[in-house]
């Protein structure tokens, strides 16, 4: 595992927080790398927050604006790349798992619950994008998570099985195991694992626009990263088989801690935040759409972000 000590995020760092470079380790014995943003001159213990996603993405990117403009808002937080990805460890890299990756938040909390600077029973998380539907699977499970924020979520396990819109049919399905099972024969005779390819590029004229907004970020100055795979060339190409198999978010309507599900009105990806927030239950959950906000808005569009939001249902629910 290389930890880089460059700074090379993708926004701007701020004069009100300190930024810590932090490891610890999941249940599965995977070495995750974060980095820990803290107010300046903050006293006693803290409420904490942690943060990953986007789906492909790294804590230099979105995660980590989030995790930064947080801490000058009071919070404690951490921005870590997922297992097998970014400066985190696990081999073969560039793998996603609808288990491992619900852990990697719980180990986030796990971190952050033996720290002397944070209050264990203030401890929050925040998921973008596919690393939304992490969140949502991980308050399912891990009680100690007090809140749960979801921002563009995608449900992983929904788009692989069942493509965009759930465009695909069984027999589609089946055909698609035939293909990622053929690449694992593959990856055996090679010794290496085939990555899929990050945002396509060069771009055609034809994209949706949703891929367009995708390239917008990953492929130029704005949001590029070197260890970002959707900047690069992408996941795995088997790691799809996991999600095609085990469904999120299965025991979500069991989730009695507060959740706050925010997306775009103009997101492709709103429906699945929508269906989600539908099986939530009870009063402490709450789906906020965003005028005119795409799918990559929520990324780093600070005038669309709706980070009052964020920190008015964080400090009501971590207290």
């Amino acid at each position: 595992m290389i930890y880089a000590q460059e700074n090379d995020k993708t926004f701007a760092p701020s004069e009100s927080v300190t930024v810590e470079r932090v490891q610890f380790k999941n249940r599965f014995g995977i070495t995750l790398a974060a980095d820990m943003y803290l107010p300046k001159n903050a006293e006693g213990k803290l409420p904490a927050i942690a943060v990953s996603g986007p789906f492909g993405a790294v804590k230099e990117q979105a995660s980590g604006l989030y995790a930064q403009t947080l801490a000058e808002r009071g919070f404690l937080t951490i921005a870590f790349d997922p297992s097998y990805t970014g400066e985190s460890g696990g081999e073969p890299r560039y793998v996603a798992s609808p288990d491992i990756n619900t852990e990697d938040f719980c180990a986030a909390v796990d971190f952050l619950s033996t720290r002397s600077d944070v209050d264990p029973g203030r401890i929050g998380i925040l998921g973008i994008c596919g690393w939304g539907g992490m969140a949502l699977n991980a308050a399912a499970i891990d009680t100690r998570i007090k809140a749960t924020v979801t921002v563009t979520m995608y449900d992983m396990s929904r788009v692989n099985a069942n493509g965009y819109f759930d465009s695909m049919d069984a027999d589609q399905r089946y055909e698609l195991r035939k293909q990622l099972n053929a690449q694992r024969t593959a990856d055996a005779k090679n010794g290496s694992y085939a990555l899929a390819g990050g945002v396509i590029d060069p771009l055609p004229d034809d994209a949706p626009q949703f891929v367009k907004d995708y390239y917008a970020y990953y492929k130029t100055p704005r949001g590029y990263h070197k260890r970002s795979l959707n900047s690069n060339n992408g996941w795995n190409i088997t790691s799809a088989l996991s999600f095609i198999n085990t469904p999120l978010l299965t025991y979500s309507d069991e989730i009695r801690s507060a959740v706050l599900m925010i997306h775009g009105e103009k997101a492709h990806s709103r429906y699945f935040s929508e269906d989600a927030f539908k099986k939530l239950k009870g009063e402490n959950k709450e789906l906020m759409i965003i005028p005119g906000a795409s799918h990559v808005d929520l990324y780093d569009n600070r005038a669309l972000i709706p980070f009052d939001k964020i920190e008015s249902f964080f400090r009501l629910y971590l207290k």
